[in-house]
């Protein structure tokens, strides 16, 4: 017996799930009476960093501000490069020039959809100063590779985690490998907030220590501002939520991926469809379940028609945004990006997904037929 629809996301089925214990988490807050800075942000960065197996964790206002000052804490100065992605959410690209910086765009590796290392030296110039590789969809970059050339040139790497909370390279957290690791917490994350909330991750003191002052107006102590900072903390609800519902990250990334298993298992004769890869040494936490198929508009249109939510992550790549219009000249150097963009389509995929859900999907996606297949 199918369900009149499954919904793209359920943070309502999330929070009852563990609705005592946030309850208690912002209750203990509202009745503390300290809202800003206080135990529970302590607790929360202290926790996720011995989670993450780092030294340091500042939180943030959003996972976006957590870039801008990762980028401002390396020493980002105005007109200097960082190379990134174009197949990824825009604020990668707004906190680079936040922070005063060029985007320099590199092409994706077609399996893993992520910055391909064999594209990024040739656009290494004297003016470039950070990497920042994006972790999309749940799966780690090739870090291995991109440290290597990071060093090599003596460039900073900054990682952008936003959607790979848990994900591994080779046994190491996302946001390890680099100088500092950018993490979102925004509501639908795999470990989401009930709000907006970042967090940077970093194993030197040096840069930990400027990001707690530029998180809050670059102050040392209090009326005492040794740089020109921002405006950008976690507050204590966030992070009491977070900190409640951080144990039971790890039990809903397996289950992400025991649902990925079973969509691709399913999907795998069928020709025109290209399913997600998990590279070797990767730990994927399928923050999203990304297929590739012919014909998207159809294949969307004929799931919704049979009660089935889908998105695209992305459609439009940053630089055929018209805020980025200044990028479009590098398109040329983008085949892969351009080429995939108009047959991404992402699936239900999260925790609370029902098997008889999981099943409704899988039918779904069977009963189309692309024209010519």
């Amino acid at each position: 017996m199918y369900e009149k629809s499954v919904p793209f996301g359920d943070l309502k089925r999330d929070y009852l799930q563990h609705k005592d214990e946030i309850d208690r988490a912002i209750r203990s807050v509202l009745e503390s009476g300290w809202f800003i800075l206080g135990n529970a942000m302590e607790q929360f960065e202290k926790t996720f960093a011995d989670y993450c197996g780092v030294s340091y964790s500042i939180g943030v206002g959003s996972g976006t501000e957590a870039l801008h000052l990762a980028l401002v804490a390396c020493r980002l100065n105005h007109g200097d490069e960082v190379i990134t992605v174009a197949n990824t959410c825009m604020p990668t690209i707004a906190a680079i020039t936040f922070a005063g910086g060029t985007p320099v765009l590199v092409d994706i590796e077609r399996d893993t959809m992520t910055m391909d290392p064999a594209r990024v030296e040739e656009r290494i110039t004297k003016r470039t100063r950070v990497i920042l590789p994006v972790h999309l969809y749940g799966q780690c970059a090739d870090m291995d590779a991109i440290c290597t050339i990071a060093g090599k040139h003596g460039l900073r790497v900054i990682e952008d985690c936003a959607q790979a909370h848990g994900a591994m390279l080779n046994g190491r957290k996302a946001g390890t490998m680099g100088d500092a690791g950018c993490y979102s917490f925004y509501p639908s994350k795999n470990l989401g907030a009930y709000g907006d909330a970042g967090m940077v991750v970093c194993r030197d003191a040096e840069i930990a220590d400027s990001l707690r002052k530029l998180r809050n107006y670059g102050q040392s102590q209090r009326y005492v501002h040794d740089v020109k900072g921002f405006n950008s903390r976690l507050d204590e609800i966030q992070a009491a939520i977070l900190l409640a519902k951080l144990p039971h990250l790890e039990t809903g990334n397996s289950r992400r991926r025991r649902i990925a298993t079973a969509y691709t298992e399913a999907f795998k004769d069928l020709e025109w469809m290209i399913t997600p890869s998990e590279a070797p040494g990767r730990h994927h936490v399928f923050h999203l379940y990304v297929a590739r198929v012919p014909d998207r508009e159809s294949f969307q249109d004929h799931l919704r028609a049979l009660g089935i939510s889908t998105l695209i992550h992305y459609p439009v790549p940053i630089h055929h945004q018209p805020a980025y219009e200044e990028l479009l000249p590098q398109a040329e150097l983008l085949p892969v990006t351009d080429g995939e963009a108009s047959r991404l389509v992402s699936l239900p995929i999260y925790p609370e997904l029902t098997d008889a859900q999981i099943k409704q999907v899988i039918d779904a996606v069977r009963s189309w037929k692309p024209q010519g297949h």
